[in-house]
């Protein structure tokens, strides 16, 4: 049976950037307040499409791996803000990236989307379904903002992140990964205004959240599914060299790594800078662990998330020889005509209109 493992590696984060300093001139907050609670400084917002963020992230893991859009089995783009509910976010990224010869899907787990996808890859080919597979974890997640509920407005930003997932003989890539869900845990954190449901209806488009059950559930979930996935894969706590979580909330992250009893050297923290990404955050961490030097060859990496339904999971990933991409693109997304808070103030007024 083939191991997966990742040959290449991308992100794609949108230039409109919004300061905690700039969201608290239209959101009843403050800088000292959003630091303290989440430990997020600033956040991206999108000026083109989720699709458009995915297939850039997914051309510049592309190029890492050496490879053409051609090559590719399968793409599979996990997200819970696609383009359009039908049809997949993946196929306008099939064709926008020539990936004549792919399947593809998108798959919605929540912020726990990227570990499931990973789950999802790693099944296509051990069974042989698919050699090489493009996973990538996209949101455009402002865009479901309410300006007016502050404890979700400001914890969300947009991106994208993308890994190539290939077959491989060597003793590398997943070793173990384990994925739980409880859909008791869904009306915790779930979108309103959107789905079969609400046809019919006033309801608002908003993200709901109980941020003290999220909060519960995710130190305990994420704590217990990296212990887990380390323990399948016959490794000691010590031996793990990187733990790259979820990137929801700075306390849960710190929470997490106290109860793993780790020391911060060996937990990556972005959030200050993008915010909760969601599905997108740990392809996004990835990307940009590998690109400071926080990953050599052959290192032992834990990669964990929580999310809405309740979902989670983590994976016990052997990285490979390889932390250096093989090739870069120059490929940009086009220029922003307006800011950040423009855009999210804009949307604000069509959901009162």
């Amino acid at each position: 049976m083939k191991n997966a493992t990742i040959t290449g590696w991308g992100a794609c984060i949108p230039q409109p950037v919004v300061t905690n300093e700039e969201l608290a001139s239209v959101v009843d907050t403050s800088d000292e307040w959003i630091t303290t609670r989440s430990g997020i400084k600033e956040r991206h917002v999108s000026h083109v499409q989720n699709s458009d963020m995915a297939t850039l992230a997914g051309k510049r893991a592309l190029a890492a791996a050496g490879l053409d859009a051609s090559d590719i089995d399968y793409v599979i783009v996990a997200t819970c803000t696609p383009d359009r509910q039908i049809p997949s976010t993946a196929c306008y990224v099939q064709i926008k990236l020539g990936a004549v010869n792919a399947a593809a899907a998108d798959i919605n787990a929540g912020c726990t989307g990227f570990i499931y996808g990973l789950s999802m890859a790693h099944g296509l080919i051990a069974t042989g379904t698919a050699s090489r597979v493009l996973l990538i974890g996209s949101e455009r997640i402002t865009a479901y903002l309410d300006l007016e509920v502050r404890t979700t407005a400001v914890l969300f930003g947009d991106g994208a992140g993308a890994v190539v997932v290939e077959a491989t003989d060597q003793p590398v890539g997943i070793q173990s990964m384990t994925l739980g869900s409880d859909g008791a845990g869904a009306a915790s954190l779930t979108a309103t205004g959107l789905g079969t449901e609400f046809i019919g209806t006033d309801a608002r488009l908003a993200v709901v959240m109980d941020g003290s059950d999220v909060f519960k559930n995710a130190v305990v979930r994420m704590g217990d599914s990296t212990i887990t996935a380390t323990e399948m894969a016959g490794w000691t706590a010590d031996e793990i060299d990187l733990v790259i979580p979820h990137q929801a909330n700075v306390r849960i992250i710190d929470a997490v790594r106290r109860r793993l009893k780790a020391d911060e050297s060996k937990v990556f923290v972005n959030i200050h800078k993008y915010g909760n990404t969601s599905a997108a955050t740990i392809p996004i961490a990835l990307s940009e662990a590998l690109a400071e030097g926080r990953i050599k060859p052959n290192d032992k990496l834990v990669l964990v998330a929580f999310g809405a339904g309740f979902t989670w999971g983590a994976a016990a990933f052997t990285w490979g020889d390889r932390v250096e991409p093989i090739s870069t693109i120059d490929d940009e997304l086009p220029e922003p005509t307006t800011t950040g808070l423009d855009i999210m103030v804009q949307r604000q007024v069509a959901f009162q209109s």
